[in-house]
Order: C-alpha cells, then structure tokens, then sequence
C-alpha cells in the first residue's frame, strides 16, 4: 500500500489544533480552529475526496480517540466524513488501547515500524493519514511516507506544534499535483524521493 500524509497545515507549518480549541487534547493552546475560516466549497470537496479515495486509514492514539467518539457515533453516515471512514479498514498505532470498539478497528502495536512495513507490504491501495501530527512525523522520521499531501491554508498561526520540526531528516520531494482554491487554500502533493542534492 502507498502511505500518504493528508494534512492541514498553516503558512508557517503549523498542524495542531486546526479544527478548534480543546483544553483537553491542546492544553494551554488558545489559537485552535484556525484551518476552518480560511476554507470554502471547493476546498472542502477536496478534503472529502482524499478521505473517499483512501482504502484504509492509519490514526494516532489521540486522533483516533477524538474521531472514533465523533465521526464514529454518526450511525446514518449523512457526513461525508464519517461516511469515509466508518466502512474503511482503520489501524491505530497504540501500546495502551487494547480493545477499540470503534468498527473495523485493527490496534498496531509493539514493534510499530514493522507493523506499519506489513501494512506497506501489501499489493496496492493507499493508507492515509490524516490528522495525527506526532504519528505524521514519526513516520517521516522512519521513512515510511511515500507521499505528502500538504493542504496549506492562508494563515500564520505564530504557535502551535509544526508537522516539520526544527532538526530532522531532510528528503528530496517530486510535486505530484498543485491545486489552489479560491480563497487562497493551496492542495500540494508530493512523492518522497531520498535525500536531496545540496549546492
């Protein structure tokens, strides 16, 4: 399967908390829910087709938490969302949840890495991350990211956690397809190809 990162971010890579403030999930941080304003139709339509293409999701502890108890509860499938996600495959990378009940659950635990190359192994598909920021970078770290769906929206957010840290691995990126929408949310996807050539 090809693993694709699906992410909101700001103009100065900001990930956490694009969808709202919540104390719990984002202690202390009060510049939440800044992804939502800067988006509209089209944007969103877009969004919704990177979670319709995907044939299977891969969620962080916390983000799987968050959409289990919200896209999970929606029985009726009415959003777009839930209706992507509810009848799809979804693993979790966690060594603490045990038994998830949200359906189509598989837990991914132990020696992560390997368990996510199995995932990877098999014939064709895509396995998308979406939110999920630690897990996001952890997977680039360890070189597992095949593609980087970046949705960048026109805000600078000044704080927050950044997909990029500041010191990491550095990797030669192919732009896979460039769409702007109109208020100034730009969809970039680009294919991973090893590390880049330095002047």
């Amino acid at each position: 399967m090809n693993l694709t990162i699906s992410i909101q971010v700001s103009v100065d890579g900001v990930m956490q908390a694009n969808g709202g403030n919540d104390d719990e999930l984002d202690p202390g941080f009060a510049r939440g829910g800044w992804a939502i304003p800067t988006g509209d139709a089209e944007s969103f339509a877009y969004i919704v087709s990177t979670w319709q293409r995907a044939d299977a999701f891969l969620l962080g502890r916390k983000t799987y938490s968050l959409f289990a108890q919200y896209w999970g509860g929606q029985a009726d499938d009415s959003n777009p969302f839930s209706a992507a996600m509810n009848p799809r495959p979804k693993y979790v990378v966690s060594n603490s949840l045990t038994e998830p009940e949200w359906a189509n659950t598989t837990v991914i635990s132990g020696d992560i890495a390997a368990g996510i190359r199995e995932l990877k192994a098999r014939p064709g598909g895509e396995l998308v991350v979406v939110g999920s920021g630690m897990l996001a970078r952890w997977l680039l770290e360890n070189e597992l990211v095949d593609e980087i769906n970046l949705i960048v929206c026109p805000v600078i957010v000044g704080d927050g956690l950044r997909l990029f840290p500041q010191q990491g691995r550095d990797f030669a990126l192919e732009l896979v397809e460039s769409k702007a929408f109109p208020t100034g949310v730009l969809a970039q996807t680009y294919r991973t190809k090893g590390r880049p050539t330095y002047a």
